[in-house]
């Protein structure tokens, strides 16, 4: 089952208060959740009024990323949470660990069918990373894509 923590925040920004976007759920580690993540975000980011590159920037990283956490981790769930952050759409996906290695991006993988998923993290995000989970059991591959001001409806 899904959970949702899609209410907004309030943080300090200046001298006013700022609304904060934020939405995270879980889905078990299985294939067929990586379409399942793709459209939530999707959804959640249409919600927030997030300009289309915006959105499509977003479902391919959420992708990758969920993608590698199912295809090269051992977890029976995966979490996604998604927060804006100033001009930024952090995008963090937390695996329950047991792979093989730190997750980095494959030499030569732009031209490979495979192992191009960080590569492509790394093109579409102004900077990404990995850190260990706050439980000491998986990790969470983050990164920070441009979100820049919400679409006019």
């Amino acid at each position: 089952m899904a959970s949702s923590n899609n209410a907004p925040s309030l943080g300090r920004c200046g001298g006013f208060v700022a609304e904060r976007l934020r939405d995270a759920f879980h889905l078990p580690a299985r294939r067929t959740s990586v379409p399942e993540a793709r459209r939530r975000v999707l959804a959640v980011l249409h919600e927030w009024g997030a300009a289309e590159q915006v959105r499509d920037d977003a479902e391919l990283v959420v992708s990758e990323l969920f993608t590698n956490a199912v295809r090269h981790t051992d977890s029976e769930k995966v979490g996604c949470e998604l927060t804006v952050l100033g001009a930024f759409l952090r995008v963090e996906v937390t695996d329950q660990g047991c792979g093989g290695s730190t997750p980095h991006v494959q030499p030569g993988s732009v031209d490979k069918e495979c192992g191009r998923g960080l590569f492509l993290v790394g093109a579409l995000s102004e900077s990404w990373g990995v850190r260990p989970d706050p439980t000491g059991h998986g990790r969470t591959v983050w990164a920070d894509l441009p979100y820049g001001a919400p679409a006019a409806h």
